[in-house]
Parts: structure tokens; sequence; C-alpha cells
């Protein structure tokens, strides 16, 4: 493997930092969704919306205390500011929320495309070192043009590689984050919808003689 990577030349080093930066983030971020799903909680979320429809408040304030579900904290927000902006309230939880999910998602997005510049930068080099070989040594020793052939060869499998395995990963990233975009969505609906309709009641009863 180290003769392998000295003899992809200088360009490997930036490559290796590539591979090591999208392990990183791959890690941390596979760690991160583990976490949410362990802290999802639909049950509670199901019942703060039955607590909503009969509109007791303190009870949803009891049991989502201390409660880490992002969809609970994005109702929870919309409750808290029922009484002037719910759904600005929520929206901006929601933004709060899909931006802690998309964290370092650039960083994979960079990497996919950077990996093979590099390895088309030591592609280039390579060839230039090739031709440099052969313009010394003549066409009688061909020998001497292998290094900066295997150097081109190298760079470029290793920079299509790092780009290939990122790839992957980065694409279920961003489908968890648009299943947890929509979930975010279809139960802050079903919050104003509820309220509206508590709100609707309530004016009902108060205007019966």
């Amino acid at each position: 493997m180290m003769q392998f990577f000295r003899s992809g030349g200088p360009v490997m080093y930036p490559l290796l930092a590539c591979s090591f930066i999208v392990l990183t983030v791959v890690i941390e971020r596979a760690i991160f969704w583990v976490r949410i799903g362990f802290e999802r909680n639909r049950p509670l979320v199901d019942e703060v919306l039955e607590l909503c429809r009969r509109g007791d408040w303190e009870a949803v304030r009891q049991k989502t205390k201390g409660c880490r579900d992002f969809v609970v904290r994005i109702l929870v927000s919309g409750i808290l500011h029922r009484e002037f902006s719910m759904l600005k309230a929520m929206e901006a939880a929601a933004a709060d929320e899909v931006q802690r999910m998309r964290r370092f998602m650039t960083v994979l997005d960079t990497m996919i495309t950077v990996a093979p510049l590099f390895g088309i930068f030591g592609t280039v080099t390579g060839i230039i070192t090739s031709f440099e070989m052969l313009g010394a040594s003549g066409i009688e020793r061909p020998e001497a043009v292998t290094a900066g052939v295997a150097e081109a060869l190298i760079t470029t499998a290793a920079g299509l590689a790092i780009a290939i395995f990122t790839i992957f990963p980065y694409n279920y990233f961003n489908a968890k984050v648009h299943l947890a975009t929509l979930d975010m969505e279809k139960y802050a609906t079903s919050l104003e919808i509820v309220y509206e309709k508590l709100v609707h009641k309530t004016k009902v009863e108060e205007q019966r003689p």
C-alpha cells in the first residue's frame, strides 16, 4: 500500500487528506442520524396533537419536558407562539433543525468534485514527468517513462475512488434530510389544523347565549 501511495507522486497527499475528511464526516453524520433515530418519539408526537386538540397546554408542557425529538421541538415552538404566529415560529424552528441536519454536507459535496480534479491534476503532472523522462533518456529506455505513467494512472484511480465512495453516503444523508423535512411539514400542518379547529370551536361556544 505504501509503495502504491509513493508511486502516485505528491498529489497523493492532498488525496489522502480528502479521504480522511470524507471518512471523518461520514462517521460523524452516521452517528448523528443514529442518535436522531433513538431520540424519535412518534407516540409522543401523536399525543401532543391530541392534547392540543383538547387545548390542554399545561399537559403538553409536562409531556414534552426534556424531549429531544426534533418534531416535538418544532411543535412546542409553534405552541409557545400560538397567540402570535404559530406557523412562522414552526418554520423558524424547522429551518434550524434542517440546518443542523445538513451540517458538513457541503464538505462531502466539495470532496465529490475536488477529489477527481486532484486525480486529473496528478494525471497531467504524471504525463509531464513521463515526457521529461522520455526526452532525457530517449526511446531506447522506455522503462524510465513508467514512473510517470504510474503516477498518472494511480492519482486518477484514487481521485475517482474517493468520489465514488463519497456519493453513496452523501445521497443517503440527503435522503434522510428530505424525509425528516416531510415529517416536519406533516406534523406542523396537523398542529396548525388542530389549533384552528380549537379556536373556531372556542369562538362558537363563546357566541352561544
